[in-house]
């Protein structure tokens, strides 16, 4: 027998259930490059902005204080991990974030660093 957590204790019979509640190999590995990409305070930062409202590079840079080149340097990549997409209005581009997922993944991330012990 093993012990998982205090209150439950499994057959090794039983085990062959638990790999469906285990994510693959290959997800995990997918999940650890996000995570690892999203390790960029300035990628954070932009994200920070976009959690609220769409804006176009040259207002990213300028609250940032970022050059133009270094912000679309990031949206770039950050358009490549799908983590914000946009729109064009007339010779701007605007960005937000790609979707809700991004929203709640952010807001989550930030209220629990906000938590007190």
């Amino acid at each position: 027998m093993i012990q998982i957590r205090p209150s439950i204790t499994l057959d090794r019979n039983n085990l062959a259930a638990i790999p469906h509640e285990l994510i693959s190999t290959e997800k995990a590995q997918r999940m650890a490059e996000f995570f690892s990409f999203l390790g960029d305070a300035n990628r954070l930062r932009v994200l920070s902005l976009l959690a609220n409202k769409e804006f176009c590079v040259s207002d990213l840079a300028a609250l940032l204080e970022m050059s133009e080149s270094a912000v679309s340097h990031q949206l770039r990549n950050l358009r490549a991990m799908r983590l914000v997409t946009y729109r064009k209005q007339g010779r701007n581009v605007f960005y937000r974030l790609h979707d809700s997922h991004i929203f709640h993944l952010y807001q989550a991330v930030a209220e629990h660093l906000d938590e007190k012990d």
